[in-house]
């Protein structure tokens, strides 16, 4: 799943649009837009929005073969 599509899903549950993650974030309604219609989110963004909304962000790779994360 994309990022853009667990953002969507976070907002859903604190009932947020992505106005509100805008101003949350200090950043314009159209640069939030962009960035979820290009699911173009740097790790520091993915990160902030996370502990804005009350969740945390873990990136993680996982060995397709033996599961193991990394």
């Amino acid at each position: 799943m994309s990022a853009s599509k667990k953002i969507k899903i976070m907002l859903v549950e604190q009932d947020m649009k992505m106005t509100d993650l805008a101003n949350l974030m200090g950043k314009s309604l159209s640069t939030i837009c962009d960035k979820m219609r290009r699911d173009n989110f740097s790790e520091k963004d993915l990160d902030k929005i996370a502990e804005l909304l009350g969740y945390e962000y873990e990136p993680v790779f996982t060995n397709k073969k033996t599961g193991r994360k990394v």
